[in-house]
């Protein structure tokens, strides 16, 4: 059985005017992101990943082509549409953990939650304990080490259990073992059913994905799928 797009992207170019000069920080990309993959998308600062990132994320439109989400181009969507969708059938992870340092792990957890009027406290609790952070609820983030800090973004990312997950870079301020414990933890979200999308720079990383694209230049160099 064929498996849906979930995202497309058809001749997508994204400009930025710097001053007096035009920079192409995507330039005529297409691709098709399917129910199910797990996708990483690779290359060197300054190759278009974080750009591509926030296009397939919804939280940035096209300068030209076209972004389809579910067949539909997200150009016509009002952004109250869009936000709706950030906050449902996607989940974010971020580099930077992105936590708010006044609250707890718990409370960090629970904020889209609650956004969403949901039974917050009990959901954060399971899925802190999912991402093995039960014994940390109390604790702020200074309190936690990075890998930690990782994990509670994760459980955050998936509080409103999310269709597609965007990984920007999830294990670039981590150690190696904690990088490889965020990595193992995506790697069985996506065995699970959903679809992972990884913004990385490391090709070790990367080989964990089942899908690769390597962009250079804002354009895709490779397009690799290892399970063909």
């Amino acid at each position: 059985m064929a498996k849906s797009k979930v995202i497309q992207l058809s001749n997508v170019w994204k400009i930025y005017q710097v001053g007096e000069v035009e920079v192409q920080a995507l330039r005529g990309v297409s691709l098709e992101i399917l129910e199910g993959d797990f996708i990483a998308i690779t290359g060197a600062s300054g190759s278009g990943k974080s750009t591509m990132m926030n296009l397939v994320g919804c939280l940035d439109t096209p300068s030209k082509g076209k972004i389809f989400l579910d067949g539909r181009d997200i150009a016509l969507m009002h952004e109250s549409e869009l936000a709706q969708i950030r906050g449902q059938r996607i989940g974010f992870i971020f580099q930077q953990f992105n936590l708010i340092p006044t609250l707890t792990a718990l409370e960090n957890v629970m904020l889209p939650l609650e956004f969403q009027d949901r039974k917050a406290k009990t959901k954060a609790f399971e899925l802190l304990t999912l991402v093995g952070l039960g014994d940390r609820v109390d604790h702020l983030p200074s309190q936690l080490s990075g890998g930690q800090q990782q994990r509670v973004a994760i459980a955050r990312a998936l509080s409103n259990d999310p269709e597609v997950i965007l990984a920007d870079e999830p294990t670039g301020n981590l150690d190696s073992k904690a990088g490889t414990d965020v990595i193992q933890m995506l790697e069985r979200l996506w065995k699970q059913g959903k679809t992972i999308i990884m913004v990385t720079h490391d090709p070790k990383i990367a080989t964990h994905a089942k899908r690769q694209v390597l962009l250079m230049d804002g354009q895709i160099l490779k397009n690799h799928d290892r399970r063909n």
